[in-house]
């Protein structure tokens, strides 16, 4: 596919964090003051992952009040719009915004405020992600949960586990996101970013529809048939997972041994403003780096639409776009 043709392409995205993926032109406006591009994006000789996430500090000032809530949901639509994104899943963890004057109800109504009027503008269906943080006690993140349930199929769609894996690891939340399971809120968890496969195996145990990232799987042929079997969605992001050095090297990213292995693949941004990166220049690098075929990129799409939580409706709504335009 040529540039113009993937830019065209009709694209679902299902990993991308809000407080990363703010405009410069937005973080400006909040802000009141000129930013650098550096200020907010990591640079090609990103180190490690401390170093990149450094970069929410800015994004995370903008999001202290309803207002500046409301202006970021509606921000990233209208980045995606650029680029023919048809539906996106949007995250963002709550708790990080909560004020004294601005309780977890607060917060997510403002931030789908924002998203339903870029729906309306942009004609893009979204679902909203709410992150639980592995730094804040399970009280804490159970409360948000809870919460966010009341939103449910009214612009919230599900639920993530997000932050330092390395620190907290999947078996500390088992219990959190069975609950999670048993009041019936679905969820992804960020897994296996930084090489434990362990966290993983007790994400899907836990209940688990897809996982973000899911790199420590690479070379474990007997997992990969598991969640394979079992079509759990596994959320790439190439350029981050590169930046935050969660593999030594592009030759060492597993995109072609999951896509292979029948994973249910995924290709996403993780944070379009961090990363620098969009939707058409993460299917332009899969292509020329790892010789993904444009069946292969249409495929992508399916999986990605397959996996969404979305409605039926919805997703019938995905599928028909496709089908018009490149006959899935």
């Amino acid at each position: 596919m040529t540039r113009e043709d993937i830019i065209k392409l009709p694209k679902v995205e299902l990993h991308c964090h809000l407080d990363g993926s703010l405009s410069l032109g937005f973080v400006e406006k909040r802000l009141g003051r000129p930013v650098g591009k550096e200020e907010l994006s990591v640079s090609d000789d990103c180190t490690s992952l401390a170093e990149y996430l450094e970069k929410f500090d800015l994004p995370g000032q903008c999001l202290q009040d309803e207002e500046g809530l409301e202006e970021a949901g509606y921000d990233v639509l209208r980045s995606m719009k650029q680029e023919n994104v048809i539906y996106s899943e949007i995250r963002f963890a709550p708790l990080l915004s909560e004020t004294e004057d601005m309780n977890c109800n607060k917060v997510i109504e403002a931030v789908l405020k924002g998203l339903e009027r870029g729906k309306k503008d942009f004609g893009i269906e979204f679902g909203l992600i709410v992150c639980a943080m592995r730094h804040h006690s399970e009280e804490m993140n159970w409360r948000m949960i809870r919460t966010a349930r009341e939103y449910l199929g009214s612009g919230v769609c599900a639920a993530d586990l997000a932050g330092a894996e390395a620190i907290y690891p999947m078996s500390e939340f088992k219990n959190l996101f069975q609950n999670t399971h048993k009041i019936g809120m679905p969820f992804t968890i960020h897994a296996g970013e930084c090489g434990s496969a362990q966290n993983i195996i007790d994400s899907v145990e836990a209940g688990a529809g897809r996982i973000g990232h899911g790199i420590a799987m690479r070379g474990h042929g007997d997992l990969i048939k598991e969640l394979a079997g079992k079509g759990i969605g596994i959320e790439m992001c190439p350029s981050s997972n590169l930046q935050t050095k969660a593999v030594a090297g592009p030759e060492e990213y597993p995109i072609r041994e999951f896509l292979d292995g029948g994973l249910k693949v995924t290709v996403n941004t993780d944070n379009r403003t961090v990363s620098d990166t969009t939707m058409t220049k993460e299917l332009e690098f899969i292509q020329k780096t790892y010789g993904i075929r444009d069946d292969e990129i249409l495929c992508l799409m399916k999986n990605a639409a397959d996996v969404a939580f979305a409605t039926d409706s919805v997703k019938d709504k995905l599928y028909r776009i496709m089908r018009e335009v490149y006959g899935a």
